[in-house]
Order: C-alpha cells, then sequence, then structure tokens
C-alpha cells in the first residue's frame, strides 16, 4: 500500500498543474476547475492499476479530465434546465408576487413528510416510480402520498387567503 501511495504522490506532483491548466481552460470557474481536478484525481486513485507509466500516465489523465468535463457540463445542463422550467412555471402560476411570504408560510406548515414529497416532484422532477424508489414504498402508494400532499397544500394555501390554481403538467411517465 505504501508503495502504492508513493508512486500515486510522485504521479500527482507532475501532472496536478497541468491538469489543472487543462481544466481553468475549459471550466467557467476556478471552483468548477478544481471540482474536475479532484474528481480526475479520484478516478486515477480507484484506477491506479490502470494508469500507464511514464509521460503516458499524464495523457491518461487527460482524457479522465476530458471525460470528467463533460459529465460535470451535462449535469450544470440538467441544473440550468431545471431552474429555467421551475422560473417557468412560477412566471405562469396564477399567484399574486405579493403572496410569496404567504405561500412559504403555508408550505412551512405542512409537515416535513409532505413538503419532501412535494419538492420532489416539483424540484427534482420525479415522476410515480421516481418518487416511490426515493421514499421507498409501491408506486400506488406514492401516488396517493403525492395527491394528499397537494391536498394539504391546497388547503394551507386556501386558509391563508392565497387564491392558487396550479399549473398542472404531465409528469415525465405521462401521469399527473
Amino acid at each position: 500500500m505504501a508503495d502504492r501511495e508513493t508512486a500515486f504522490e510522485m504521479m500527482y506532483a507532475a501532472a496536478y498543474e497541468p491538469i489543472l491548466g487543462y481544466a481553468l481552460r475549459r471550466c467557467s470557474s476556478p471552483e468548477d476547475a478544481a471540482d474536475v481536478v479532484a474528481e480526475t484525481f479520484t478516478v486515477a486513485w480507484r484506477r491506479f492499476e490502470e494508469i500507464p507509466s511514464g509521460d503516458r500516465a499524464r495523457l491518461w489523465l487527460y482524457g479522465v479530465a476530458r471525460r470528467v468535463l463533460a459529465n460535470h457540463r451535462r449535469s450544470q445542463e440538467r441544473h440550468r434546465l431545471r431552474i429555467t422550467s421551475l422560473r417557468d412555471e412560477i412566471a405562469t402560476a396564477a399567484v399574486d408576487p405579493t403572496d410569496t411570504a404567504a405561500i412559504s408560510q403555508a408550505f412551512g406548515r405542512l409537515s416535513e413528510s409532505d413538503r419532501e414529497v412535494l419538492s420532489l416532484v416539483a424540484w427534482e422532477g420525479l415522476d410515480h416510480t421516481g418518487l416511490a424508489m426515493v421514499l421507498g414504498c409501491s408506486t400506488a402508494a406514492a401516488r396517493v402520498r403525492l395527491h394528499r400532499a397537494r391536498k394539504r397544500l391546497s388547503r394551507a394555501l386556501r386558509s391563508a387567503g392565497v387564491e392558487y390554481r396550479p399549473v398542472t403538467r404531465p409528469m415525465k411517465n405521462g401521469a399527473r
């Protein structure tokens, strides 16, 4: 194990700056570049036996960094799409913007379980099957929990004096 650690440390010392430069030139922020470099060397540690010797190790690390960066960009794009979708949903919801405090309070009065179910669907975009997997229950049970949570939110909003017509959109599996 000590030999592996020593060999890894030597490779890291030799390749860190070139890999960091590679990531910095391709990322939108130094923080993102640091994440890419950290993940690259994490992969290198896990797959240490596969790393070629000599200067080819740096080339192998460039390949890993390239794939890590691609994954990072896909993740950023998914995040951007979720934010855009949420922003569009909020913009089209029939809610007076001055009611946001009342909405926040109504949501906060729900149980932790109801808030989690609603958040998983609204923020994470889960369908009934995904919701069931996260909650550790059947799809039918997840559907019922979501329905009940929505009803409780609707009642809480009405009692807060918020006129709200939910924007219904099909879930990923086509169900509501």
